[in-house]
């Protein structure tokens, strides 16, 4: 069963907690050492007020500071493993469902827009190993102690463990009042955090285009929208949990000194002992420190349980099954759509209705029609990025849902509209960052893309390092290695989405030549194109019009029936109304 399929079954919380089952129960045997280890310095002042003083035995001091000493460093060593624990135990929790939650991102974002730059799952996912790395969770674990240390105040005396009792009531309180208070600006908080990002980011990527146009102003205008809206979220829930903090802390202070003060009032009517003030209110610190401490990260905890919730969420929503283990033959008969229809994730208009078609090997097909037509949703269709919302699309008679992910892109090369290059060397794109690739697969893809000679002119040839995107490389640049990308390892199937869009002559005799070997090995080409020179290697044409097929048979028989000259341009141009550019 793959991990994502495990994860629709269970909880995250649930898988985590179950694979973490044996740390937390160290973690818990720990605590319970710990908070009787916490009794040290009470017990200690105890017996220097009532059996040290009283008696002036040096010796009796002596042996009571050696047995505390050790006691203390057992402690800090017990406190120290806990803490490494915690540590550890966030980072198995990353290890776990880091992988899916970038797996399932991935897939979400093929299919659909996500919201803001799309990687809030993965600050949700930092929420959580944040918190769990913090002192938030030892706080959470000492708090079952609490009825020790209330217990032995009752010990001491009723109205001590009276006190100490109504202070914990209070904290707790106070810990339940900022809890509630503070959620809903802390999940504004991070929705707001989200779009704040988001919006920059894409001024960053669009920034030559904002400055160009006289935008870059208003833009940032909006983005400060964003970001006050983001500010103010932050500074209600950090108002609110500043203020609790404070009167918790304030509170705890005054209480400490108020069991000073009632203990050194039963001292005086001789109900208990000078050892049994110090005591007590180091008890009583120690009984209310894991509640002040739990306010402490009441924030932390608050975005963590926020983060564990939408990752819950995310991963249930999640609908994409797990693929069967059996590898298919690779595919080298046929290509054919049966009654495709595409809509967009989340979109409720079809953008391509019932399209059918069969291509056989060493066909090449050319999808032509006006902007808007449903071209680019049709091949992103073809390749598998957008599934079909109705019609299935087959290699060799089998439907490419039924194949490995992994497997299946071995087969297809892709020049989607946009070439993204990813940050690297031109080889490691161009091999699409296979490992133990050998070199003259990489040389081969470039050559059959004819950018070799370009690629060695660089000043580290295939070694070149670019940026995130290609920065570094020209539109065309780009497009040429992105051919190159797509046609490494000789796929079968082979679709093209306006690979001419940034080419000059040379480049498009490159393309045209590339198209013709991919027909030439018995592969498939499904080229989308506007300008009529993408179209010089194809045999046949499909015709679309608002995502409907207008026409599909041989090039020369469809261009000639549905082309016609609608008007002469002042040089005596024919204006075609298919789509295609003369």
């Amino acid at each position: 069963m793959s991990r994502v399929r495990q994860l629709k079954t269970a909880s995250p919380a649930k898988l985590f907690l179950r694979r973490s089952r044996r740390a937390f129960f160290a973690v818990g045997l720990f605590s319970c050492f710990i908070n009787l280890l916490m009794l040290t310095g009470s017990f200690f002042m105890l017996q220097v007020y009532d059996r040290v003083l009283p008696s002036r035995s040096a010796s009796t001091l002596v042996a009571l500071g050696v047995l505390v000493t050790l006691l203390y460093i057992f402690q800090g060593l017990l406190e120290a493993t806990r803490s490494r624990i915690f540590v550890r135990l966030a980072r198995s929790f990353d290890l776990d469902l880091s992988r899916t939650i970038v797996e399932v991102l991935f897939e979400t974002s093929r299919a659909s827009r996500l919201n803001g730059d799309g990687l809030q799952p993965l600050r949700d996912l930092d929420q959580v190993r944040s918190f769990l790395s913090s002192a938030g969770p030892a706080a959470l674990f000492d708090l079952p102690w609490m009825p020790l240390y209330l217990g032995l105040c009752f010990a001491f005396h009723v109205w001590i463990g009276a006190a100490a009792l109504i202070g914990a009531i209070i904290l707790i309180l106070l810990t339940a009042a900022s809890g509630m208070l503070t959620s809903r600006p802390t999940t504004a908080t991070v929705i707001a955090g989200s779009a704040r990002i988001g919006f920059a980011g894409m001024g960053v990527r669009h920034a030559e285009t904002l400055h160009a146009l006289g935008m870059t102003g208003r833009v940032i205008a909006r983005w400060q929208e964003r970001n006050l809206t983001y500010l103010n979220a932050h500074q209600e829930a950090a108002d609110i949990l500043a203020g609790f903090g404070a009167a918790g802390r304030a509170f705890r202070m005054l209480l400490q000194s108020a069991i000073l003060g009632l203990g050194a009032f039963l001292v005086i009517h001789q109900e208990a002992t000078a050892g049994v003030i110090i005591a007590s209110s180091i008890l009583t610190a120690r009984a209310l420190a894991p509640v002040e401490l739990t306010i402490a990260h009441w924030k932390g905890l608050l975005a963590a349980r926020q983060g564990w919730l939408s990752l819950q969420a995310m991963l249930a929503n999640h609908d994409t099954a797990a693929k069967a283990p059996v590898l298919l033959p690779a595919p080298k008969s046929t290509l054919s759509l049966e009654g495709v229809a595409v809509r967009p994730s989340g979109d409720l208009k079809v953008v391509v209705a019932d399209v059918s078609f069969s291509l056989h090997a060493g066909q090449g097909l050319g999808i032509i029609g006006p902007s808007g037509s449903g071209k680019s949703s049709l091949a992103r269709a073809i390749v598998g990025v957008w599934p079909a919302f109705r019609g299935s699309v087959r290699l060799d008679g089998a439907s490419i849902d039924q194949w490995n992910i992994d497997e299946l892109g071995r087969h297809i090369g892709y020049v989607p509209q946009s070439v993204d290059l990813l940050a690297g060397t031109i080889a490691e794109n161009i091999a699409r960052f296979r490992d133990g690739v050998e070199d003259w697969m990489v040389i081969d893809a470039a050559k059959a893309a004819d950018v070799h000679e370009m690629i060695v002119r660089l000043p580290s040839g295939y070694n070149t390092v670019i940026g995130e995107g290609g920065v570094g490389l020209s539109a065309g640049q780009r497009q040429r290695i992105g051919l190159a990308r797509a046609l490494f390892g000789n796929p079968w199937l082979v679709v093209l989405d306006e690979p001419n869009s940034n080419l000059d002559a040379e480049g498009e005799q490159a393309l045209t030549k590339a198209i013709l070997e991919v027909r030439q090995r018995k592969g498939v080409v499904v080229v989308i194109a506007h300008r009529p020179s993408a179209l010089v290697a194809v045999d046949h044409i499909l015709a679309l019009s608002e995502g409907v097929v207008q026409a599909f048979g041989p090039k020369e028989a469809v261009l000639k029936r549905i082309t016609r000259p609608a008007s002469i341009g002042p040089a005596g141009l024919k204006v075609v109304d298919a789509g295609v550019a003369p």
